[in-house]
């Protein structure tokens, strides 16, 4: 559970009205084992410092550390924590800017994110896109594990966009 209103934008210009706000963080959501090894399953990742228990502890980490990709995976689901895009006819992930892992999330870890909305560009007929910069900061470590500037883009109900 957060400790915030999540947003719940209906048109372009409450979105334009949102850049520069930092939205979050999320919940602290926990890492485990069994989704390390899923994600691997579904990707086809299985390096060992993912998924061998026992050399990875013998590793330069001590433990399993999960997959940046799976941490970058979780901001579509993490943005909707912090703003609910239900008021519009659809909403994509357009793509992203850049993308960082500054540090890995070891398992056993919680991960939270918090976002800030850098831009909303009006492309027409009610659509707009978004940018966001992402932070994903995981309970007692101090740099944070992903930095994402994520894409997406909005499109208006068409009785909002005439």
């Amino acid at each position: 559970m957060t400790d915030h209103e999540v947003l719940r934008p209906t048109t372009v210009d409450e979105l334009v009205a949102l850049v520069g706000r930092e939205l979050g963080p999320t919940a602290w959501h926990p890492l485990t084992q069994q989704q390390i090894d899923t994600f691997a399953d579904v990707t086809g990742d299985h390096q060992w410092i993912h998924v061998d228990l026992e050399r990875a502890a013998a590793g330069p980490f001590g433990t399993t550390i999960g997959h940046g990709l799976f941490t970058l995976a979780l901001g579509p689901a993490f943005m909707e924590e912090l703003m609910a895009f239900d008021g519009f006819a659809h909403s994509l992930n357009y793509g992203y800017n850049k993308v960082r892992f500054p540090h890995p999330r070891p398992v056993g870890s919680k991960v939270r994110m918090r976002a800030t909305i850098t831009d909303v560009t009006p492309i027409g007929d009610g659509s707009a896109q978004i940018t966001a910069a992402q932070y994903f900061e995981v309970e007692g470590i101090e740099k944070p594990v992903c930095v994402a500037e994520s894409i997406g883009r909005f499109t208006e109900h068409e009785e909002d966009a005439a």
